[in-house]
């Protein structure tokens, strides 16, 4: 078994491990203000530790498309996708990915010599200066802190798989084409993006 070590980059511990697999979820600047979390956070705190669904109403709110939704747009959401091709199979493999309106999601492994945190940095850096300069704008595109989930078995992975795949259909959106999963995922079969209706 691999060693697993904890990285702390502020609020969130990200667990990481050599040859890990993770999930992963970014999310733009303004998709869920503070004001949001904390509300969600009162009203959870308030529960049953047994009762408590911090990510589950959190991931409701992203899909209910807060914020600016820039990824909604074909140029923009093309340049995320375009960042995940770009060292797939040289800087880690990809398994599956999903851009949604103000989020992200992707389920990928890191090669030798390259980390989860690095590899993080490039795909946000590179995306937040192409789209800051096509809006005309600066500042933070995206969240400063993303969300990492290190696989631990088969069953965690076809859990993240799915839920990479599906968010699409559970947000409502119809023919979204911004989904795809890899050969090695589907068991052989050809990568494909699996866009789906609703």
């Amino acid at each position: 078994m691999c060693a697993v070590h904890i990285r702390n980059r502020g609020h969130l511990p990200h667990w990481e491990s050599s040859h890990g697999i993770y999930f992963v979820t970014f999310r733009l600047a303004d998709s869920l203000p503070q004001s949001t979390i904390r509300r969600i956070c009162d009203v959870e705190d308030a529960k049953p530790l047994e009762e408590r669904h911090f990510s589950k109403q959190l991931e409701d709110y992203l899909d209910c498309g807060t914020g600016s939704c820039y990824l909604k747009q074909p140029e923009f959401a093309e340049l995320v996708v375009h960042a995940f091709r770009k060292f797939d199979g040289i800087r880690y493999r990809m398994l599956a990915w999903c851009v949604m309106p103000n989020h992200v999601h992707a389920v990928f492994q890191p090669l030798k010599g390259h980390a989860l945190a690095g590899i993080l940095h490039t795909w946000k850096s590179f995306t937040a200066l192409q789209i800051n300069r096509r809006l005309g704008r600066s500042g933070a595109l995206w969240q400063k802190e993303y969300y990492d989930h290190l696989i631990r078995d088969g069953e965690q992975l076809k859990r993240a798989l799915r839920y990479t795949v599906e968010n699409p259909v559970k947000a409502g959106l119809r023919d979204w084409p911004y989904v795809y999963v890899s050969a090695a995922a589907l068991g052989g079969e050809a990568g494909k993006n699996v866009a789906r209706s609703a």
